[in-house]
């Protein structure tokens, strides 16, 4: 990483001195290189989450660190701790600044290096998993990123432009993908997931690290990998072979990824609109409400965490990614009484508009996955010598218009279910009156309700999305209604639990 002088500095702060290192940031460098090489996770931890942050919020919030090759004196020149300095500085420079070109190209160049190392190298560290999940995190992030930038043609200088010539490889899809692909299979994760559930692994009781005096790195970086690979297919739009990486790990479980918040809500984000996107509503439904539910019980303990905002963003999106999932599969019953209440507060008005089908409803629709989808992106590089124009938000128009499509396909679906909650049976011809067309069009809605209502799993086993299911029998429409379980225990635990609530809070009053 090339040292920037004053002018071209990524925050514009003349005072900037990329060479200056001050006290605080040598102690800082020193101590956390100790702390590395001792294998210190609960430090290394505090200092990468706590000193780090206070660090940048005191000195760094308009102007960069200083470069890795300033304080490289004061960590005996150690290649692996620079590659991880940098790592961290890059993405400082990404979260608070804004990166140049060259810096985008040069955090590229960091990544192959530090990934080289890993997958090439011995290393012999132990590093807390959130910085793990972070570098995989920030890799994909930097990845799309780069795309969105370099889709950006229209108002680009000849020097941006050539810069795009000269490094054309830089956040190649390819490369992307076969690092994230290599450090699964280097790592041997899937493996070692196998052989845990036959119980002669403990991965997830030790929360990946390593107890016998090894490195969890390699193995944690693959771990999280699966994760960057379904993040990274979901914005190529490519959502089957997104969920295809994430099979070995059971989401019905507790595992590694829930430890870490981000890589929770990035796995249950990502994995529920891949399975919205196939149709797989249910699937869906179950996610998004485990993870809305569990940030409900847990945001208070994330106030002060630097990912905070990062939290409420995803969680307002999977609310409006739930309410579309609910309008096109009404399915309540998968849904915790307490999401419901805050999903009503927020889109009653609008799930109701989209129960309707009308060109209403397809402005709701088109605003809340708008709102709730990942920022898709073209991976291609653009052709340059032609006149110069913004495709950035192409991809992104692929996927809505091709989810407006299914949408408008399920548009007669409403009036269909309405009918048949009402009805146990009903002939074809009474149905056809009622919904005002012609027998055959009628045969061909419920073939079609059929046919959108049931989906593939992973698997390849086909399941049914629908609370209601019916046959046709001798031109009579006989309808299964699948009647929801009453679950009376969980609704005295609840009451009990308010009633607890309401003892403490009176106990605390003080009478005169």
């Amino acid at each position: 990483m090339a040292a920037y002088d004053a002018d071209s500095s990524a925050g514009g702060d003349l005072a900037y001195d990329p060479n200056f290192v001050p006290d605080s940031v040598k102690t800082f460098v020193v101590h956390l290189y100790r702390q590395i090489r001792d294998k210190n996770v609960y430090e290394i931890h505090q200092m990468y989450e706590g000193s780090f942050n206070r660090l940048t919020d005191r000195m760094f919030r308009e102007s960069p660190w200083p470069t890795a090759e300033a304080v490289a004196p004061y960590v005996d020149g150690d290649h692996v701790f620079c590659l991880l300095y940098r790592e961290m500085w890059f993405r400082h420079v990404y979260a608070r600044l804004t990166p140049t070109p060259k810096q985008r190209v040069e955090s590229w160049d960091n990544y192959c290096s530090l990934f080289g190392v890993v997958l090439h190298g011995v290393v012999n560290m132990q590093l807390p998993n959130q910085w793990l999940w972070d570098m995989v995190d920030e890799f994909v992030y930097q990845f799309q990123s780069y795309c969105q930038y370099r889709a950006k043609l229209k108002n680009k200088t000849e020097e941006e432009l050539q810069l795009l010539r000269n490094f054309d490889q830089a956040w190649n899809v390819y490369g992307v993908l076969n690092y994230l692909q290599a450090l699964v299979e280097k790592s041997n994760i899937i493996q070692i997931l196998e052989r845990e559930k036959e119980g002669l692994e403990q991965f997830t009781v030790d929360n990946g690290y390593d107890y016998q005096g090894g490195s969890n790195v390699l193995k944690m970086l693959g771990y999280y990998s699966m994760i960057g690979l379904l993040r990274v297919h979901c914005l190529l739009g490519d959502y089957r072979t997104g969920l295809k990486y994430m099979a070995p790990i059971d989401l019905s479980q507790q595992g590694v990824y829930t430890n870490v918040i981000g890589s929770h809500i990035s796995t249950i984000y990502h994995y529920g609109f891949a399975n919205l996107m196939l149709r797989r509503y249910g699937d869906a439904i179950r996610e998004f409400n485990k993870m809305l539910l569990y940030i409900l019980k847990y945001k208070q303990y994330h106030q002060k965490s630097p990912q905070y905002d990062q939290i409420l963003k995803k969680n307002e999106q999977m609310y409006a990614l739930l309410a579309v999932c609910l309008s096109l599969c009404p399915q309540q019953k998968l849904v915790d009484e307490n999401v419901s209440t805050q999903l009503k507060e927020k889109y009653n008005d609008k799930m109701t508009k989209m129960q309707r089908y009308d060109d209403e409803a397809s402005t709701v629709y088109d605003e809340l996955f708008s709102y709730g989808c990942p920022k898709f992106i073209t991976p291609s590089a653009p052709v340059l010598d032609e006149p110069l124009t913004n495709y950035n938000q192409e991809a992104y128009r692929l996927q809505l218009k091709m989810f407006l499509f299914e949408v408008k396909q399920q548009q007669l679906l409403a009036g269909i279910r309405s009918f048949l909650k009402i009805y146990s049976t009903i002939t074809v011809t009474k149905l056809a009156q009622f919904m005002d067309v012609d027998e055959a069009t009628l045969r061909t809605i419920l073939m079609t309700y059929k046919h959108k209502m049931h989906s593939t799993d992973n698997d390849g086993k086909i399941v049914s999305n629908a609370d209601i299911d019916f046959y046709v029998d001798d031109d009579t429409v006989h309808v299964v209604e699948a009647k929801p379980t009453k679950r009376f225990g969980d609704y005295f635990l609840r009451q009990i639990l308010k009633f607890e609530e309401m003892i403490s809070e009176l106990e605390k009053v003080q009478l005169d």
